[in-house]
């Protein structure tokens, strides 16, 4: 007998291994199927597709099963996935998965025939792609290869998403079909008592009682709730109920109407202190109107003052970017970051990201936002914002500048108000604005995404100021894609209520029953994600109303002895309280003040303006976190807000680094200090000569307020391994770049031993 040596097999398969021996004890190869929510079917699937983790080969590639769904794009990996800590627990979405309205562009390739094409709803594709490329609305870049899957089944998946990212109808969004399934789900518990609804953490402002609370919270005693827009028999666009001056009639509004685009009459957003409003309107459809709208309408403004002052007015379409140059930015800010190889770009990144022009938009919202203060606070006079139609740049502008006067709107149910205010009820074109339909793009444009960067500028300079993080922006920015929630996929509240009442009968629900119920909007936060998850939207370092602190060995809150307080002169205890470092009075009082001078000679520069006097006072003081705040917005304290932009570029993830570490070591403090503080409330106030009787009021873990919790001792308190500055979101596998040509910077830093010269390394060949 002689035994013969065993030839090295030469053939690799990338083929999952299948089991054939019988006698194994492993358990057999799971079925990989979808986890699908209510109404969710299976549209089309292939089986064998690799999707792309990496760039250096496919030996971290996942295989599996790729999925099109009436709802998403979901991709099953064959090996069971890792337990991960460095992303979000989304409670409707796979890790893997992504919702077909968050779809940008499907494209499909062929390398073999060097073609490539874009597919949209109802196209044909005349070729077996090879390779499918989804370009995401939050920025992602996910790529699929179909080397082991069959041609015909894998050309009939990329139609199927294409076709369905692409809804011709409104009704035709999975949120329907879904939101009906679960309302009558649910049913059974509603009728058999298993819990009340629960309160949603945001006042919609779609009653009278919503506004009147409003406009008693704010002061506005010269100002009513109105109802001549009830079943929305004067515009279209505007909420029922709306906020006017006590001095203006319902018949006088109806007759003066017509005067204004779309009939939007103006609308009232916020009240001052000092008496001075805020009122958002569309432009004048007949200039020769213009008189009696001075006459009647701004005289009512005037008379709703304590001073009657002149009300001051500001054309924001003469004075801000268009909703178009908005839209273009954006593309060119994304191209940079995400699309453009970070290789080939990174010696002209920082002058690329300047002449996109987002950061300079930015700026311009800001600062004019800071000038309507200004007109508010300091000049005590009403302002009018006004635009074409009142339904883009007024809402951005309006927000702003309630955040910089009323703390209230910066906690986190005050901010979801005022999103609901200024935003859904007063008509902003999210279904359009979106392109959740994808009829043209001539109306997409991302005006919110816009407004949360302006919040995150303020936020970065402030970040004692605002109850949330910036997750919870980013989250909520990532939700507009998700159509299931009642707050962006709509165009106005009149379209939102005839949608809804239809759904409403064809799903059998009965007439009456509150619209939240069956068709929630995102406020609603328990149904994306759990409880401990939504903790990362909680700011350790708030200072605003509701946070706890200690005074002489007792825990306190804060309280504001004042409905609102015009800060020009903040309290000296809170100095630079949570400004972030680097920003001094002097530096910060020379970069803003500078924004709003002009070039001029040595002679007038000694001559200060009224506005430049305020804003040097302001920033002059102490800073109050509580009271009123203005941003800065110079260029160099403008910043691109990296965790949106950067999140799922792997050249930009800091491992253990970027403000999450920061973030990770405040929160185990303040989960330290509420433990310490529970420990102390165990215990009733004892008397003389008798034992401590605990207290059962202690919250759970599950009820703590931080994420990130509080550590032993006996630990090396040093950031766990999977902190990266991307957290909660991470860029595996979604951002994929291929045959990326090297520079000498990124040669090095992948992996050249000796650093070389620059003549060198260009002369090297990769």
């Amino acid at each position: 007998m002689f035994s013969v040596k065993p030839v090295k097999p030469t053939f690799k398969s990338y083929l999952p291994p299948v089991q054939n021996d019988v006698k194994t004890i492993d358990p057999p190869i799971k079925k990989l199927e979808p986890r699908l929510l209510p109404g969710e079917i299976v549209v089309n699937e292939v089986n064998f597709v690799r999707k792309c983790i990496s760039n250096d080969g496919s030996k971290d590639d996942l295989w599996g099963k790729l999925i099109c769904t009436n709802f998403k794009v979901s991709f099953i990996p064959q090996e069971a996935p890792t337990t991960q800590k460095n992303q979000l627990s989304h409670l409707l979405l796979g890790e893997h998965d992504i919702p077909l309205t968050c779809l940008d562009h499907v494209v499909t390739v062929n390398d073999t025939k060097g073609k490539k094409k874009a597919l949209g709803s109802n196209q044909k594709l005349k070729f077996n792609p090879t390779e499918l490329l989804l370009y995401c609305k939050d920025l992602r870049i996910i790529r699929f290869c179909f080397d082991e899957a069959g041609p015909e089944s894998a050309k009939k998946v990329c139609l199927a998403i294409a076709h369905y990212s692409h809804p011709a109808d409104l009704q035709l969004l999975f949120g329907f079909e879904y939101q009906g399934r679960r309302y009558h789900e649910g049913k059974a518990e509603r009728v058999n008592g298993a819990g009340p609804p629960r309160r949603l953490q945001a006042t919609m402002f779609d009653r009278p009682s919503d506004l009147d609370r409003e406009v008693k919270r704010t002061g506005a005693s010269e100002w009513r709730v109105c109802s001549i827009n009830e079943i929305y028999a004067v515009c279209p666009s505007l909420p029922e109920y709306i906020v006017v001056p006590v001095s203006l009639a319902d018949q006088d509004l109806k007759q003066l109407s017509i005067c204004f685009y779309d009939n939007r009459i103006p609308l009232w957003c916020w009240n001052h202190p000092n008496g001075s409003a805020l009122v958002r309107m569309a432009n004048i459809s007949d200039p020769l109107h213009q008189r009696k709208i001075d006459i009647r309408i701004f005289g009512a403004i005037e008379k709703s003052h304590p001073m009657q002052s002149e009300v001051f007015r500001s054309d924001l379409d003469k004075c801000l970017p268009n909703i178009q140059e908005i839209q273009n930015s954006f593309s060119k800010i994304r191209q940079i970051c995400v699309i453009d190889p970070f290789e080939e770009s990174e010696e002209r990144w920082l002058s690329s990201i300047e002449n996109s022009r987002w950061l300079e938009y930015v700026r311009a919202f800001l600062r004019h936002s800071a000038e309507i203060v200004y007109q508010l606070d300091g000049k005590n006079v009403s302002v009018v914002i006004q635009e074409e139609e009142d339904r883009d740049l007024n809402c951005v502008v309006s927000s702003l500048v309630q955040l910089m006067l009323d703390p209230h709107y910066r906690s986190k149910n005050g901010f979801q108000s005022l999103v609901q205010k200024e935003w859904v009820m007063a008509g902003h074109r999210f279904l359009d604005r979106c392109s959740h339909l994808k009829k043209n793009d001539r109306g997409e444009s991302p005006l919110f995404m816009l407004f949360l960067d302006c919040v995150w500028q303020m936020m970065n300079q402030y970040p004692a100021a605002f109850e949330f993080t910036e997750t919870y922006l980013t989250v909520l920015c990532d939700s507009m894609w998700i159509p299931l929630f009642s707050t962006f996929i709509f165009n106005s509240s009149k379209q939102r209520a005839e949608q809804l009442m239809d759904f409403a009968r064809l799903k059998a629900i009965p007439q009456g029953e509150d619209q939240s119920i069956y068709f929630p909007p995102v406020w609603d936060w328990s149904q994306q994600f759990s409880i401990k998850d939504q903790t990362l939207f909680n700011n350790p370092m708030y200072v605003g109303k509701g946070a706890a602190y200690v005074q002489n060995g007792e825990v306190k809150s804060f309280r504001r002895t004042k409905k609102y307080t015009p800060s020009l002169r903040g309290s000296s205890t809170s100095a630079h309280n949570g400004l972030r470092s680097g920003y001094g009075s002097l530096t910060r009082q020379g970069s803003f003040v500078s924004d709003f001078k002009s070039d001029l000679s040595p002679m007038k520069d000694m001559v200060e303006s009224p506005s430049e006097r305020y804003f040097r006072e302001w920033f002059s003081r102490p800073v109050d976190q509580k009271g009123l705040l203005i941003p800065l917005f110079s260029p160099s304290h403008v910043s691109l807000w990296r965790l949106y932009f950067l999140r799922w570029v792997p050249e930009a993830c800091i491992s253990k680094g970027g403000t999450i570490t920061t973030y990770h070591k405040l929160s185990q403090l303040v989960d330290e200090i509420e433990t310490l503080q529970n420990q102390l409330r165990q215990y009733k106030g004892p008397s003389p000569g008798t034992a401590p009787v605990p207290s059962p009021c202690e919250p759970t873990p599950n009820q703590r307020r931080m994420y990130f919790r509080a550590i032993p001792p006996s630990n090396t308190p040093t950031p766990p391994d999977f902190l990266t500055s991307s957290f909660p979101f991470t860029p595996i596998g979604n951002l994929c770049r291929r045959n990326l040509p090297g520079t000498p910077i990124s040669k090095f830093l992948n992996g050249a031993k000796f650093w070389l010269s620059t003549e060198t390394l260009a002369n090297d060949t990769l």
